[in-house]
């Protein structure tokens, strides 16, 4: 894998966020461009986007250091490839914290949705209950601050 690919993923990821949040916050843009009649928040979505942005800049890192992180269970491999340089004092334990909590709330996201497809018994796209603003406004923020830190890491 590139790891341009990478980083290019994660810079997406977090203007994604941004672009959900602004709709979220600006409902005349739901109505007036995209015609819907109740507007709604996205909040959820702009956290699973802050953690992918999150993600995709660690496995940058990661492979940067010569690790490559591959399915099955490529989430959970990636953030414990990423704590090993932490623990050994190569990173700052902040980014740690940082990875984690949006790793928490991305599982909370996710774990939701499959609570509901299982009392469907099939695969169905649910709306998940929307997080509120706080809590995507900061997952914002944290992306912004761990992507910066692992993009100068990428390219000492």
């Amino acid at each position: 894998m590139d790891l341009n690919l990478y980083i290019n993923r994660a810079e997406n990821e977090i203007k994604l966020a941004e672009i959900i949040f602004t709709l979220s916050e600006k409902p005349k843009i739901q109505t007036d461009i995209f015609d819907i009649r109740d507007p709604e928040t996205y909040f959820s979505a702009v956290i699973s986007h802050s953690y992918y942005s999150i993600f995709y800049a660690a496995k940058a890192y990661l492979l940067k250091k010569g690790i490559e992180i591959s399915a099955p269970e490529e989430h959970k491999k990636a953030f414990n490839e990423f704590k090993k340089f932490v623990e050994s004092g190569e990173l700052d334990v902040e980014l740690l914290r940082i990875y984690q909590q949006a790793l928490v709330r991305a599982e909370l996201l996710l774990g939701i949705f499959k609570e509901e497809k299982n009392k469907r018994g099939e695969f169905t796209y649910r709306t998940l209950p929307q997080a509120n603003m706080e809590p995507a406004k900061e997952s914002i923020k944290h992306a912004k601050t761990f992507f910066k830190n692992m993009i100068a890491l990428c390219r000492e």
